[in-house]
């Protein structure tokens, strides 16, 4: 039962945790120093996506389920859990690479909006 918990709290912390990949440089805007967590984790949700790396998390997902007697899944988070309710289909290689392209094209965005603030805020 606790493994079970774990492993569902573990989902939880996976969808947070790419939730702040996407959208954290939006929070950056507003408190700078979340930079340090946010590009680092930037970088490794792009590498996941474009290289097709297994995210460690899924794997510790799995061995918890596992531990509890249920069993874990083939594939990563998003092709368990997101792709399903989105799309029916399966996730391919060229859908990954869009996916990085995403993140990366929203993060630049951002990005590139703090360097102006704060180039700006130094001038005053």
């Amino acid at each position: 039962m606790l493994y079970r918990i774990a492993a569902d709290g573990l989902v939880l912390f996976h969808l947070l945790f790419i939730l702040f990949v996407l959208f954290g440089g939006l929070l950056v805007l507003k408190w700078r120093h979340l930079a340090v967590l946010h590009l680092p984790a930037v970088a490794w949700g792009i590498s996941v996506e474009v290289f097709h790396l297994m995210c460690p998390l899924t794997d510790w997902e799995n061995r918890m389920r596992d531990a509890a007697g249920q069993s874990g899944y083939g594939g990563g988070f998003v092709e368990h859990y997101i792709w399903p309710a989105i799309y029916p289909a399966g996730l391919t290689p060229g859908i990954q690479v869009g996916l990085g392209a995403v993140v990366l094209a929203l993060n630049l965005w951002v990005y590139l909006r703090l360097v102006r603030r704060l180039r700006r805020d130094g001038r005053h």
